[in-house]
């Protein structure tokens, strides 16, 4: 019976191995933003910006939506430590958008100063924390379990 169970163990062990070294199974699958980033520039509902990131940073989801009270464009990133960070940019008033995004545990911070602007920092859901910046025509948010370091990285890459 041990026989029986070892031949068939070692071909499961050389397909595990195989699809983890050759096909890098533990690493997270990436998009192409432009696609996503595209669509929101030609709805022309905000502006849109397209972040700068450096090496490190993966997009791993891109989607653009049309709401009832608006639109949003949604990118999320794994950043060079391995955290996870949401871009949102939004047409979507504020008031509406924020505890959609943010959930009821939400509360203001403070502000902080990045790149010429002024952001609102939030507490978020669970053990995230979020950068918002409030515009005329659009809401952005920088939300994620990254270090404080990597969401404002990803804050002033926006230009």
């Amino acid at each position: 019976m041990a026989l029986s169970l070892l031949v068939l163990l070692i071909p499961i062990a050389l397909l595990l191995a195989f699809y983890r070294g050759f096909l890098g199974g533990d690493q997270p699958t990436t998009v192409d933003p432009a696609p996503a980033i595209e669509q929101a520039r030609a709805a022309n509902a905000f502006p849109v910006s397209a972040p700068g990131l450096g090496d490190g940073w993966r997009t791993v989801s891109a989607s653009y939506q049309v709401a009832e009270r608006g639109s949003s464009l949604r990118l999320g990133y794994l950043t060079p430590e391995g955290r996870g960070a949401q871009l949102v940019q939004s047409s979507v008033p504020p008031e509406r958008l924020l505890p959609t995004e943010l959930t009821d545990q939400g509360q203001p911070q403070g502000q902080t100063d990045l790149g010429g602007r002024t952001w609102q920092r939030y507490t978020a859901r669970g053990n995230e924390q979020a950068l918002v910046l409030l515009e005329p025509n659009r809401t952005v948010i920088v939300v994620g379990d990254a270090r404080d370091n990597e969401l404002r990285h990803l804050a002033t890459s926006l230009g």
